[in-house]
């Protein structure tokens, strides 16, 4: 057989192999994500009406309600756009709701404000909604407080017992040198009062400085958005914001306090309350009543926290105590976790090419299913 044949004939028999392989690839990618999904449980009759959720309908704040004991101010961005980048932004919903009714229903009012007042952009996460969200969106007084909230020059500082900052993208570019901002964070902080935020919320702390001159967080334990957490999800996050907000708060002298990527992590450090991401929201809420000198309200755990919590234990003390994490929430009740977490978690690991994570997650998700 001619040379020229034979280069002919192997090149064709390569070419037919290197098809045979990709098919099978693409096949088996295929069947790994049907089966993924289908460790997924479908939604429970209980949550298909979620969307219709009252206020009313929500016991943590219709039973055992507590006397009023004052107000908290609530500050949420005015920035609906990241720079220049195109992206859209704005404040995240849950880390509003959430905190809005833990204020609530432990004795405080909420109102809102903004850097420049009336209605604020917003992010609703769909995959992250639960029935506080939802009733938080079908809460007349709360949505007139939103699409009339408040400019921080108009905000009375001696209204308010505390104040909460909400995450957001936004705030990386609205917050950190907005003077009435600033101004308020520094009476707050040196009369006792306690402020808090969650997320890219400690994005209003980053520059003020207190009386003495001195940056209010140097030295001071604060936990925000990571850059790790930031980078997954926009690369280019770096080039987009004016700071990768870690990296300002350690510039700046904090003492950074970092969890587990996409976990909840919370520093509390006398009167300054921060939380790493939008899973700390519940907690950051429930220590700014702590600090203030309450207990907080008894609250049913969600879900959600529970599968936080299973989580921590896989990160921090490996998949059996994870998965005996599990067993003890789901022997009392069944839905007690949140798989869609769980599964959620396992593509984030992968997206961040973490195999022996999303290893580790497949498994347990596969492990839930015994639950079903």
């Amino acid at each position: 057989m001619p040379i020229k044949n034979k280069f002919m004939s192997s090149k064709r028999k390569i070419l037919k192999w290197s098809l045979i392989v990709l098919t099978g690839l693409v096949v088996s990618i295929v069947l790994f994500c049907v089966w993924f999904m289908s460790l997924i449980p479908p939604l429970p009759e209980s949550a298909k009406n979620i969307k219709a959720t009252s206020p009313a309908e929500l016991p943590y704040l219709t039973e055992n309600t507590v006397p009023n004991r004052g107000k908290i101010l609530a500050v949420v961005t005015s920035t609906g756009q990241m720079g220049s980048s195109g992206k859209s932004t704005g404040y995240e919903l849950t880390e509003l709701s959430r905190a809005y009714y833990v204020f609530q229903a432990n004795g405080f009012e909420v109102d809102v404000a903004s850097p420049l007042g009336g209605l604020p952009p917003i992010v609703i996460d769909g995959e992250d909604m639960n029935e506080y969200d939802y009733a938080f969106l079908n809460d007349t007084i709360a949505q007139a407080k939103i699409k009339r909230s408040i400019a921080m020059e108009d905000v009375d500082p001696k209204a308010y017992q505390a104040v909460y900052f909400v995450g957001g993208k936004g705030t990386m570019y609205d917050f950190p040198d907005n003077e009435y901002i600033q101004s308020l964070v520094r009476e707050y902080y040196e009369s006792g009062k306690i402020v808090s935020a969650v997320c890219h919320g400690p994005a209003a702390f980053v520059n003020v400085r207190l009386s003495n001159g001195e940056l209010l967080i140097a030295n001071r334990q604060v936990s925000s958005f990571t850059n790790s957490e930031e980078l997954l999800l926009i690369p280019d996050a770096a080039e987009i914001f004016p700071f990768l907000l870690q990296d300002k708060l350690i510039e700046n002298g904090a003492r950074f306090n970092e969890g587990f990527m996409y976990l909840n992590k919370v520093s509390k450090d006398g009167n300054l309350v921060t939380g790493q991401n939008p899973w700390s929201t519940w907690e950051v809420a429930e220590s700014v009543i702590e600090q203030m000198g309450y207990k907080p309200k008894q609250r049913a755990v969600t879900a959600e926290e529970n599968t936080i919590s299973v989580l921590e234990k896989l990160e921090s003390e490996g998949y059996s105590q994870a998965k005996a994490a599990l067993d003890k929430f789901c022997e009392r009740d069944a839905m007690a976790v949140d798989r869609r977490v769980i599964a959620m978690h396992g593509v984030v690991a992968a997206m961040d090419f973490n195999l022996k994570k999303a290893l580790k997650l497949t498994r347990l998700l596969s492990y839930s299913k015994k639950y079903n």
